[in-house]
């Protein structure tokens, strides 16, 4: 079964076609980074202006890319939330058009289950890896949220842990911005900590404990304090190695605590896997601290599909349809989605 997946939650328009929910026939994106890069972050009518213009030739790209035509497509899906409602509106009418004139199936997909089912999609490098086994625990880490999800089959979760404030990826946008290292945040933190020692200017740990919940403002307060001091006390703008140091320092304390509290759960529920996903997936330093330190196996998906694709929308799907799971012509956007199983 071939699904196209298109997704425009928020400032990527992207378009893909995915068989068996596991092989990538195509898969495109067209960034708007640069565009938003200036205003330091995403401006929602830019965005949704900029899904019109780019939509169709992306579809385009991706027929062409995949060599197929609208005769080898069995079904469409689109993100229908969470995200920015203009942005979801381009994605949700195109798929909606698209369906009703082939003929075909639509299905919905929550974009956080998207991020999940990135894990299912197999890589060139490994092209016959087989599929995580359940029960298994999801770190979910992006730009607006932070979730520790148990998974105990296709559309079965719950929710043990979630953000009480600043998810870690707007965490680390915050970070970049107050060291002046632009945006996104998360690419330009990791570039700046790899000339930076962590232990020059310590950042504390928000442990919450007694609960498996993640809390990133304190931290993002802390950059912002220590940055400031600095200043004061030098009487000039940071030095190129306090703003590595700060940055490094930064980027160890989010990613300790999300190893540390996602090997925890692991091991409390009896899970048989560890999954990663979602934009912050890409950090190294946080891949690296969870290969070391989970209790069982664990895998995360190429870099490229970390961040919003529409592939993991088409993977998403093609389970829910497995399912027996169909959206009707009167499917419409929810930015506030949550996936029906989580709390």
């Amino acid at each position: 079964m071939n699904v196209l997946g298109l997704e425009s939650s928020c400032d990527e328009t992207a378009a893909a076609i995915v068989a068996s929910g596991r092989r990538i026939f195509a898969n495109v994106v067209a960034s708007q980074v640069e565009i938003h890069a200036r205003f330091g972050g995403i401006v929602p009518e830019v965005a949704s202006r900029q899904h019109i213009l780019a939509l169709v030739p992306v579809v385009e790209a991706t027929f062409a890319q995949a060599q197929l035509t609208w005769d080898d497509i069995d079904a469409v899906a689109v993100t229908a939330g969470p995200g920015l409602a203009g942005s979801l509106l381009v994605g949700l009418n195109a798929a909606k058009a698209a369906a009703w004139a082939r003929g075909l199936p639509l299905v919905a997909v929550n974009h956080l289950e998207g991020h999940i089912y990135a894990n299912w999609l197999l890589s060139q490098d490994d092209p016959e890896a087989p599929p995580p086994p359940f029960p298994l625990i999801c770190l979910i880490a992006s730009g607006g949220h932070t979730d520790l999800v148990l998974m105990e089959g296709h559309g079965h979760y719950r929710r043990l842990g979630r953000t009480r404030d600043d998810a870690a990826g707007e965490a680390f946008d915050k970070a970049a911005r107050i060291l002046g290292l632009g945006y996104p945040g998360g690419p330009a933190i990791q570039r700046a900590a790899l000339q930076g020692d962590p232990k020059l200017h310590p950042l504390p740990r928000a442990w919450l404990k007694g609960s498996d919940d993640f809390s990133f403002s304190g931290l993002k307060t802390a950059v912002l304090h220590l940055a400031r001091r600095l200043e004061s006390a030098q009487g000039h703008a940071l030095a190129e190695g306090d703003v590595a140091s700060i940055a490094a320092a930064f980027q160890e304390s989010v990613a300790e605590v999300l190893a540390a509290k996602t090997c925890a759960v692991a091991r409390a529920h009896g899970a048989q896997h560890i999954l990663l996903a979602g934009g912050v997936a890409a950090n190294l330093a946080l891949r690296q601290r969870l290969a070391a330190q989970a209790p069982i196996p664990f895998s995360y998906p190429h870099p490229s599909l970390c961040t919003d694709n529409a592939a993991m929308v088409a993977a998403c799907a093609y389970f829910r349809l497995q399912g027996g799971q169909r959206s009707g012509s009167d499917l419409d956007i929810a930015p506030n989605l949550r996936v029906a199983a989580w709390a």
